[in-house]
């Protein structure tokens, strides 16, 4: 898929991906699958669950270390600033040309343009994210969009991602 298909699917499941309500429950609900599904697949994943500073679900799988921690840190930093999900923040920044650097007031050391955190929205409004961190972006960011997919009742294939073409 081109950079604009791939920035008009995440809009999709940005608009389709949306809670009527989210709380301490659902937060773990949603973490504990995500974790279930990750050790099925062995994959070294940081996983955070928030609502604005607040951290509802944390886990540190095998194989993660402290700079996946750190990553999600920074996507979550992304995700609440652009409100958007953190890899369209980095396609869209990556389609402009424009540096993803202190000159737009952005320091790179708290902010990453990369796929795995995504918005928790009660209708419009931001009040949390889904980050994970541990494999390649598209990877993290389709993990995150499957596992709210499957959790909001959202067919996954609908709004999946087509493969990477660039």
């Amino acid at each position: 898929m081109s950079i604009d298909s791939d920035i008009a699917q995440i809009k999709l499941q940005e608009e389709r991906l949306r809670f009527s309500a989210f709380d301490e429950a659902q937060a773990w609900a949603l973490g504990s699958a995500m974790r279930e599904k990750a050790l099925a697949g062995r994959i070294p994943f940081v996983i955070d669950i928030r609502t604005g500073i607040r951290p509802l679900f944390y886990t540190a799988l095998p194989g993660s270390t402290a700079e996946n921690a750190d990553w999600v840190r920074r996507k979550v930093n992304s995700v609440y600033r652009f409100e958007a999900a953190s890899y369209r923040v980095g396609l869209e920044h990556r389609k402009s040309g424009k540096a993803f650097d202190q000159t737009r007031g952005i320091n790179p050391i708290d902010f990453a343009p990369a796929g795995g955190g995504f918005p928790i929205r009660i209708g419009p409004v931001v009040i949390g994210c889904v980050t994970v961190s541990g494999v390649p972006q598209r990877d993290d960011h389709n993990f995150v969009v499957e596992c709210l997919a499957d959790f909001l009742k959202v067919p996954y294939a609908s709004i999946a991602l087509g493969p990477e073409t660039d």
